[in-house]
């Protein structure tokens, strides 16, 4: 056979039929090759992007001072410290202001000089009364004379009955022109003593509302004159006035205990009680002014302060550990951690574990004996994700 002529067609391999070459489903290896290295790429980038950007949502809340007694707080009401006692010192009557002895802080006592208002006209008028007394008073000596001559000329039929009438007519006008001139002398003084402007009672001067040399008056009738020169308080007299909702005052009752906090000093819890409910609401607030007493305050309690009132339940009896206060952070934020309590901070985006000694629950939140410093900001909930290092973002 020629080798030229040669069928070499039986020879030709056919790769289809090739063992290996598709998979069971018939799909080709090539294809395999491009979806794994696709997932690959999927789980590099989800690591990537964990490391990156995957960072654990958190909210971070202040470490505060908190009385304990506020964990049973049963309603909180803002108000203002206002004395009870208070008076706009006025004259009585109207001059020009020649002394002036007290300024704003001053205490005074009860029926003290605080100033004195010219009164030389006042003084004249009084000169003359005691002047017309004396007058009438000679005038009595020479009538009450007259009178007992007439009488004893009668007995001796010297004298007529009519002279003796006379005598005694004039005896009795005698007696009432020295009433009418004690009376002027009586006027007189009172309006001296008018000039003179003395404490109503015991307290504390507030404001100064007038100089010497300016004109005051009881209505301060013109723009050059004032009313009040001076304005007092009696400090022993301070209570809260508070504005209680419609919806709370229910909760309310005369002598509940409270706790006062002054805006001034947010640290500090004055005990008080509830003295008086006003039986009278306002129906522009939808409101009831409520009047708190302290039952113990310092001399950094003024009129006009603002304040916050925490009523308590009428059962509870404040101690001075309820009073007193002690840091707290939320319950949720202290986790046990290698058999030791701690918080997390952030820094740089990342937590940092702080360990802290705590105490008793106050509420909703936990005191911190040790550890943190007031104002320290941690996260207010921890869970397992948590963990030092870990990359966190703020809410």
């Amino acid at each position: 056979m020629d080798a030229k002529n040669a069928d070499l067609s039986g020879l030709r391999i056919n790769r289809s039929d090739a063992p290996g070459a598709e998979g069971r489903s018939g799909v080709p290896r090539w294809m395999f090759l491009v979806a794994a290295f696709v997932a690959l790429i999927g789980v590099t980038a989800t690591v990537v992007a964990r490391g990156r950007g995957g960072a654990i949502a958190v909210r971070l809340t202040p470490a505060t001072l908190v009385a304990p007694s506020q964990a049973n707080v049963v309603v909180v009401a803002s108000g203002y410290v206002v004395a009870q006692r208070k008076a706009a010192v006025a004259s009585k009557g109207t001059g020009r202001l020649v002394y002036l002895g007290v300024v704003e802080g001053d205490r005074v006592r009860r029926n003290q000089v605080i100033a004195r208002i010219e009164a030389s006209d006042v003084q004249a008028q009084l000169a003359q009364a005691q002047a017309n007394l004396q007058l009438s008073e000679a005038d009595l000596q020479d009538a009450t004379r007259a009178r007992e001559r007439q009488r004893a000329l009668l007995q001796s039929n010297l004298a007529a009955q009519e002279a003796v009438d006379a005598a005694e007519a004039r005896h009795a006008r005698v007696l009432a022109t020295i009433a009418l001139a004690k009376a002027g002398v009586q006027a007189a003084q009172v309006a001296l003593e008018n000039t003179v402007i003395r404490a109503p009672f015991d307290g504390t001067v507030l404001t100064k509302n007038a100089d010497v040399g300016e004109m005051v008056a009881p209505l301060a009738g013109s723009i050059q004159s004032k009313a009040a020169v001076v304005t007092l308080a009696d400090l022993g007299s301070l209570q809260v006035e508070i504005d209680v909702s419609e919806s709370s005052i229910e909760q309310v009752q005369v002598g509940q205990p409270c706790e006062i906090v002054l805006d001034a000093y947010p640290d500090v819890r004055y005990p008080g009680s509830v003295a008086k409910i006003v039986p009278t609401a306002d129906r522009a607030k939808a409101t009831v002014q409520v009047k708190v007493a302290f039952r113990r305050y310092d001399a950094r309690v003024l009129p006009e302060m603002s304040a916050k009132v925490h009523l308590l339940p009428r059962a509870e009896q404040t101690t001075s550990s309820d009073t007193t206060p002690v840091l707290t952070v939320p319950a949720s934020a202290v986790v046990l951690r290698d058999g030791q309590n701690v918080v997390y901070t952030v820094t740089s985006g990342r937590a940092v574990p702080v360990p802290v000694t705590v105490g008793r629950r106050v509420g909703r939140g936990i005191a911190v004996l040790q550890g943190l410093a007031v104002g320290t900001q941690v996260i207010d909930s921890v869970d397992a994700r948590v963990q030092r290092g870990v990359k966190v973002k703020l809410l």
